[in-house]
């Protein structure tokens, strides 16, 4: 059996072997990574004199690359807390050890602490000398808001930096350099297009998830080449498909492009389902587009849209539960994500269903891109600037609420379309008792 030599061989997992050494070895987020960012500042500054930063972003995108990164090139002591084992007692003695080394030995500090959402009030409070007084230079990783996660005197004293998930570039050159880095696999292995691709989709910008994948594949590659050779080593580099993938990740391997038709055909059928109304195959579709790696904000802006194009009045209740799974969706990314998205998505499926509101304003659009509007009737005209009344300006305006039922004869709308009607309700769902209500205010307002 063909074996991987070297460092590839160590006990280390792929993904810490893999770690970049520098920032310029870093993949992605380049918009934190230009010349003169805050993070090259920290680099390079071996004094010390650099803010503190917060970096925020989802699982595998860099926080912890980023962090030890700068420890191997800024020259000073670098300490790494975790918040799932520190406490309050390991923050004080780092502070003072930081303390010490800057007035003794003129030393600065580093301090990395992952996962800062986990602190609470009290342990957070406790950076707080350290990072005002300049004890230290902190840096913070979380994969929560930090606007609901980090109290607001460390949130103010510090910068609060972005991270995005990679784009399927950026994984796909790590899994390249992975393959053929002395670090990583050292060449033992042919990494092929369809199977590069197919770790690039299930790695949904993680690449944390992306080199484990790898590791696995080459795991299973290898001894699928020794099972069908006898004698690997003699033969072709054992290749890395889509099918070994497949057999070594435990996940399905979805046929799902999300630049291609299939990026389409799925969301597509998702819309479809929900606007038939069938929230089995809502779910089904969600959980495809999910497990193939698409961006939960983007399910969650379609679940926005639908409710407000598809259901609409009939049930207003639907555009206020897609928006709260949009709000959750960003505030506690996936898996969890997972479940407010599918509440949305059942919600909206069983809704009743309206197209009135979009053919309204679709129907009023229309109308004023083919010019066909006119003057704002004067009565509706702003009266309060200098020298309106004397043109008329709100002469002639009748108060709604001066009428006992709320509502009295006045015409709204130019002359030129005084007799539109764009929207026109369902009986469905909640529009039934709005279209017997706008029936009566029509007969009002229009002097019918």
């Amino acid at each position: 059996m063909t074996q991987i030599q070297g460092p590839a061989a160590a006990t280390a997992p792929l993904a810490v072997r893999m770690r970049p050494q520098s920032l310029d070895e870093v993949v992605g987020q380049q918009h934190l990574l230009g010349q003169g960012s805050p993070l090259r500042v920290i680099a390079s500054d071996s004094e010390g004199s650099a803010v503190s930063v917060i970096l925020w972003g989802p699982p595998g995108t860099g926080k912890t690359t980023m962090a030890q990164a700068i420890a191997h090139t800024s020259g000073r002591r670098f300490v790494e807390l975790s918040a799932v084992t520190a406490g309050i007692k390991d923050v004080r003695a780092v502070m003072e050890r930081a303390l010490n080394d800057r007035d003794l030995y003129d030393i600065a500090t580093v301090l990395f602490l992952d996962e800062i959402h986990r602190f609470t009030k009290a342990q957070q409070d406790a950076l707080l000398p350290g990072v005002e007084n300049g004890w230290v230079t902190l840096i913070a990783a979380t994969t929560e808001n930090p606007s609901f996660s980090v109290i607001s005197p460390l949130l103010s004293r510090s910068l609060l930096l972005t991270l995005e998930a990679l784009s399927d570039a950026d994984i796909a050159k790590l899994l390249d350099r992975a393959t053929a880095d002395p670090r990583g696999l050292g060449g033992a292995v042919e990494l092929t297009a369809e199977g590069r691709d197919a770790l690039v989709q299930l790695s949904s910008g993680d690449a944390r998830r992306a080199l484990t994948g790898l590791e696995a594949a080459a795991g299973s590659a290898l001894a699928l080449a020794e099972g069908a050779d006898g004698d690997a080593h003699e033969a072709a580099l054992p290749q890395i498909t889509a099918e070994v993938v497949s057999i070594s990740v435990d996940r399905a391997l979805l046929r799902y492009d999300k630049d291609g038709d299939q990026h389409y055909d799925v969301v597509s059928a998702f819309i479809k389902s929900m606007r038939g109304s069938d929230p089995d195959a809502a779910i089904h579709y969600l959980a495809r587009m999910i497990e193939a790696g698409e961006d939960p904000r983007f399910i969650a802006r379609r679940l926005m849209v639908h409710a407000a194009e598809d259901v609409g009045l009939a049930d207003p209740q639907a555009l206020t539960i897609a928006v709260a799974a949009a709000q959750a969706t960003q505030l506690i990314g996936l898996p969890e994500a997972r479940i407010p998205l599918a509440e949305a998505t059942i919600y909206i499926a069983t809704a009743p269903k309206s197209n009135a509101v979009i053919s309204a304003i679709d129907a009023a659009i229309s109308d004023v891109k083919a010019g066909r509007f006119g003057p704002v009737p004067k009565p509706l005209r702003d009266a309060h600037y200098p020298g309106a009344k004397k043109l008329g300006h709100g002469k002639g305006y009748r108060y709604p609420h001066a009428d006992p039922r709320g509502v009295l004869t006045q015409q709204y709308l130019p002359d030129e379309i005084s007799g539109a009607t764009y929207y026109t309700p369902t009986t469905h769902g909640n529009e039934r008792e709005v279209s017997e209500r706008l029936e009566k205010i029509r007969r009002i307002t229009r002097g019918e």
